[in-house]
């Protein structure tokens, strides 16, 4: 037992290790903010305490290395109603292949801004166009089970954001891994960085400009590029531990516990529970951006269902809302199919 306190507490103390220590907040510094937006109401429920905990076919957002302990095939779509009138829709499908590993794919799409009215400073009422915002991104996943106890799994996925007649592109790589240990009915501990890669910069037919070039009516007329700057992506460093501290033929009870590291913004601790009954009806809740500064994130509560269609087909639905402060409240919505 005293063995088990102080793995708990030195796993503790090394994630929590900088949690105070980063006062510069480098928020607006990086490209594709969408990717940050979280998937998955199970996740979203636990206060996104999860990284340990992914073992859906929604770890292919959270920790790619736990869909290698999914031996199931999978089709799953998630709706979030995001803050802002931003809706996010994430779609993918897994397949457990024996000897080989799981593999998977998914697409996200974000709708940021629609049907906008173009104003310009000379018509400020509209110049009678539209415009839209928003992101993709298409990735494949593969993860595998190294030993009994370790797993590791990767995305690759390609990234584009448009703003009108302007987009910017870029691919990333997310790399996760999951270690278990024989205690406290499993204890785990789980690791992931996500989106590692290219910078990504606008371009487009809005930063073409023609300009004359001389004096008089001799000058020529020459086109010109106004040059943007590049963006990194937003990278996530998340680590994670959790275990089932209850374990009975009905009943099982799952804690975890995440440190998150972003590169454009404060760290900050996640903490959360699932409570199942006979793997049929969920609960849960948690608490999300503990400790991160000027934070409107907080309290998420969530509810699973499953449903079983037939000996090998089982029907998954999910819901989860978070409160986000003076921004109101975020919904999360999934439907999935295991078979």
């Amino acid at each position: 037992m005293r063995s088990l306190l102080k793995l708990i507490t030195l796993t503790i103390i090394v994630m929590s290790y900088n949690i105070f220590g980063q006062d510069i907040s480098k928020s607006g510094t990086t490209a594709a903010q969408f990717l940050k937006i979280n998937v998955g109401p199970r996740a979203m429920g636990m206060g996104s305490a999860f990284v340990a905990t992914a073992d859906d076919i929604s770890a292919i957002y959270w920790n790619p290395s736990g869909l290698a302990n999914n031996r199931a095939n999978n089709a799953y779509f998630n709706h979030t109603s995001w803050i802002a009138n931003v809706d996010v829709e994430f779609a993918a499908l897994s397949s457990y292949i024996d000897g080989f590993g799981t593999i998977g794919a998914y697409v996200t799409v974000a709708k940021e801004i629609e049907n906008e009215v173009v104003r310009t400073v000379d018509q400020p009422e509209g110049t009678g166009e539209l415009f839209d915002a928003g992101g993709i991104s298409i990735g494949i996943t593969y993860a595998r089970q190294l030993t009994d106890h370790f797993s590791m799994g990767f995305n690759f996925k390609y990234i584009q954001e448009r703003v009108w007649h302007m987009n910017a592109q870029g691919f990333a790589l997310d790399i996760g891994a999951l270690y278990k240990i024989d205690i406290l009915n499993e204890f785990r501990i789980g690791a992931n960085i996500s989106n590692f890669g290219t910078k990504m910069k606008l371009s487009g037919r809005d930063i073409l400009e023609v300009k004359s070039v001389g004096a008089g009516n001799q000058g020529n007329l020459i086109n010109t590029e106004i040059v943007l700057d590049e963006f990194s992506l937003p990278l996530i460093f998340r680590v994670g531990v959790a275990a089932d501290l209850l374990k009975t033929e009905s009943l099982k009870f799952t804690l975890g516990l995440d440190a998150v590291h972003p590169n454009d913004h404060t760290e900050y601790v996640n903490v959360g529970g699932e409570l199942g009954w006979n793997e049929i009806l969920f609960v849960r809740a948690g608490y999300k951006s503990l400790f991160e500064r000027d934070t409107e994130q907080g309290l998420a509560l969530g509810v699973g269902f499953n449903y079983r269609l037939s000996s090998m087909v089982k029907f998954l639905f999910d819901y989860a809302y978070q409160d986000f402060g003076r921004l109101e409240s975020v919904h999360y919505i999934s439907v999935g199919i295991k078979f």
